[in-house]
């Protein structure tokens, strides 16, 4: 696994990174268990200095680590723009309410005369964050910002393909004031997480990622007994009932699918339309999808960035062969992308049927799998009809219809009029192949602490 910075755009190797050797982890294990000691005893206002402080030194230099993120992983330059400024939000949320969230709570007992039974939620040590590359501060605001908050240390084992902006984001801690060891980042090798999981001073394994990783790491942390959430892929259904404003649904469809180069687990990968409104949804769409122009990350023109790698576009060129391979029908849509840079040419997948491996697949980039439904059952059906279970959006103008079909489709989360999105005081999660646990808000903070009870019990009471 070599940790190591090229720039998508031009193919550039930048900087690479040796691995860590077992002695640094050895060390990190011994740092990170050593500042929790001390860090659990912490208060809560002490926490959040040091938080709040991370988040004004992300705006101060907010266009300093935005260029990390675009050079590392080729998102558009306002897309890395506005992931800081999430990551700042993210970092501020529990600085206003982590105490809140995690106050004691004091229980109903069937006779109070016998005593009272509280649930307190304490720290429980180091915890390990295993992160992807396609928002690299958001993925590590969302599972740091929680933990330390509620007393936890975390190890960080980020992608091999942005370890400058893993570094980039252990300094900002430091820059903050956060104890040494306390939030530590490391060019881990595959063999060392299972080191690192099988050491008595981890609680636990917060990652996200693919699904091929996530059952790689959740077995090794089952074998070990330790708690783990897995955030992994999503195929999000997009259901546009007959009565949608097509106008602003389709600009939300080409942004839903399109945005971060279309490398987003919860993007809009799977589009299903209402019969009644399908052709004209479709030719409305292919045009917006046109006006697309892929180019220079950093040129505030473009606005289809390149993928992570050339490898990954490759990747999702031969997911495109096999599916035509296998029945469907490929559009490419708009000028031809540009041969530099790990681009893929803009593509709608129409007549994918079941017996298509398409039809059951993630695409992570700019690619459109475009569905007719019968009727609104039919698009219920066709968004359930999927491996998956992140997120999805329905749009429609009557918004409390568009919540009662909402609760029909089995995701983690569902939007109305809007793509399935990422804000600092909304949960995040999904079931079945998208992985378990929720983070951000209380779930995420709650995650990975003791929820202890402590029952003060009259002596006298009877048995």
């Amino acid at each position: 696994m070599a940790y190591a910075t090229t720039n998508p755009f031009t193919g550039e190797l930048i900087k690479s990174f040796p691995n860590a050797t077992d002695e640094e982890v050895g060390q990190a294990l011994d740092s990170a268990h050593a500042a929790f000691t001390a860090w659990k005893e912490t208060s809560f206002a002490e926490r959040g200095a040091i938080l709040q402080r991370a988040a004004d030194l992300l705006r101060e230099q907010g266009d300093e680590y935005a260029k990390l993120l675009t050079l590392e992983m080729g998102k558009l330059f306002t897309e890395a723009q506005a992931e800081v400024e999430l990551s700042a939000k993210i970092l501020e949320y529990y600085v206003k309410n982590a105490e809140a969230l995690l106050a004691p709570e004091k229980l109903p007992v069937d006779d109070p005369a016998e005593g009272e039974a509280i649930l307190v939620h304490d720290p429980l040590g180091v915890i390990l964050a295993i992160e992807p590359w396609n928002f690299p501060y958001y993925q590590i605001a969302r599972i740091l910002a929680p933990q330390l908050s509620a007393g936890n240390t975390v190890l960080l084992k980020h992608a091999s393909n942005v370890p400058q902006s893993a570094a980039a984001f252990e300094q900002l801690m430091l820059d903050a004031g956060l104890p040494a060891g306390a939030f530590k980042n490391l060019y881990a090798t595959r063999q060392q997480i299972e080191t690192i999981l099988n050491d008595p001073r981890v609680h636990g394994v917060a990652l996200t990622g693919s699904e091929a990783a996530g059952a790689v790491v959740a077995s090794q942390a089952a074998k070990a007994l330790k708690k783990s959430t897995m955030e992994l892929g999503g195929a999000d259904a997009f259901v546009v009932l007959a009565d949608a404003d097509l106008d602003k649904t389709v600009k939300w469809a080409v942004f839903g699918r399109h945005w971060n180069g279309g490398q987003v687990c919860c993007s809009s990968k799977r589009l299903i339309i209402a019969d009644e409104i399908y052709d004209d949804f479709f030719g409305r769409y292919v045009e917006g999808v046109a006006n697309l122009r892929a180019g220079d990350p950093f040129d505030p023109a473009t606005s289809l960035a390149p993928l992570s790698s050339q490898g990954a576009a490759d990747e999702i060129k031969e997911q495109i062969r096999m599916a035509v391979e296998h029945g469907a029908t490929a559009t490419e849509v708009g000028p031809k992308v540009p041969t530099q840079g790990a681009f893929v040419q803009p593509t709608i997948l129409t007549d994918v049927t079941p017996d298509n491996p398409a039809y059951y697949t993630e695409f992570f980039g700019p690619v459109s799998l475009v569905f007719r439904a019968k009727d609104e059952d039919d698009a219920v059906r066709i968004a359930n009809d999927s491996p998956f279970g992140l997120g999805g959006s329905v749009f429609t103008t009557d918004t409390q219809h568009g919540a009662e079909v909402a609760r029909k489709i089995s995701t983690g989360m569902v939007f109305i009029n809007h793509p399935t999105m990422v804000k600092a005081d909304l949960p995040f999660g999904g079931i079945r192949r998208s992985g378990y646990g929720r983070e951000l808000i209380g779930l995420g903070i709650k995650e990975f602490v003791n929820h202890k009870l402590i029952d003060v019990v009259d002596i006298d009471a009877p048995f």
